[in-house]
């Protein structure tokens, strides 16, 4: 009985520590129109949501350079990297966030959701913007794991299903040229709601967080428009090779301040 007790001690730290904590959030661009919801308005409520979260890696979407870069500065312990939607820095980045002391940026790359996938801008498929994927292959620093993350966020229009289902095929495809057989996170706004086509796709590879999660916290909507009332899951975290435990719908607030026009999806996996 010692010896067993022994030896069940010993194997609670390695698996409480082979655990990672995802966030997906679109963190809605600054956009002076929006009023009281510019960003300079919730920035703070932005960061103490992230603060308290404490998530190991970030996918955004609707991200400026200039949000990232007050994010990495409130909060020194992250960094960010992806370029935007058209290649360079003054438009829509998919950044991706991460923690440095607790994992290691391994190797980065960009693809866009189009017929020509290395073509920075590059729009296909009755898109009206660029859409793109940010991806990065991390390490943890305490047993030296490997995971992907790849983060995107698909057009927004009813008429874009189509566009929606030859991005996600897309995405499917790269995710194992890139990947292998490595574990992946998939975080995104993908625009559409569990019901469709995009997410049937989707479900033929990948494993929605949020339906596989023993534990569940916070509405299962999303999207709110400031109003802290969420109407559609819009908003997907996916996972290949983990486990999700417990997935976090955060609604985070101050008052009638909200860090976003999104809600986050925070997921704790095993690794």
């Amino acid at each position: 009985m010692i010896r067993l007790l022994l030896a069940l001690l010993l194997l609670l730290p390695a698996a409480a520590a082979a655990q990672i904590r995802v966030m997906s959030f679109n963190v809605r661009l600054p956009l002076a129109s929006d009023g009281a919801n510019d960003w300079p308005n919730r920035r703070a409520i932005f960061i103490d949501t992230v603060r308290r979260a404490d998530p190991d890696l970030i996918g955004t979407q609707e991200l400026f350079q200039r949000q990232g870069d007050d994010l990495v500065a409130a909060l020194p312990a992250y960094r960010w990297f992806g370029r935007d939607r058209r290649g360079g820095h003054a438009d829509e980045h998919m950044g991706v966030f991460y923690r440095t002391d607790r994992l290691r940026l391994v190797r980065s790359g960009n693809f866009w959701l189009s017929d020509t996938p290395a073509v920075p801008g590059s729009i296909s498929w009755g898109n009206l913007y660029p859409r793109m994927v940010t991806w990065g292959e991390f390490r943890t620093r305490d047993h030296g794991r490997r995971v992907y993350l790849f983060n995107t966020h698909l057009p927004y229009r009813a008429e874009d299903e189509a566009a929606r289902e030859k991005g996600a095929a897309l995405i499917l495809a790269r995710i194992r040229a890139i990947a292998g057989t490595v574990p992946v996170v998939l975080t995104g706004d993908f625009n559409t709601v569990p019901d469709s086509e995009t997410h049937r796709l989707l479900a033929a590879g990948l494993t929605d967080a949020w339906e596989a999660a023993p534990a569940r916290e916070g509405p299962a909507g999303t999207f709110h428009g400031f109003t802290g009332r969420p109407d559609r899951r819009i908003d997907w975290l996916w996972t290949r090779g983990l486990r999700a435990t417990r997935v976090t719908v955060r609604t985070d607030h101050d008052g009638d301040r909200y860090p976003s026009d999104h809600f986050p999806v925070v997921a704790d996996l095993d690794l």
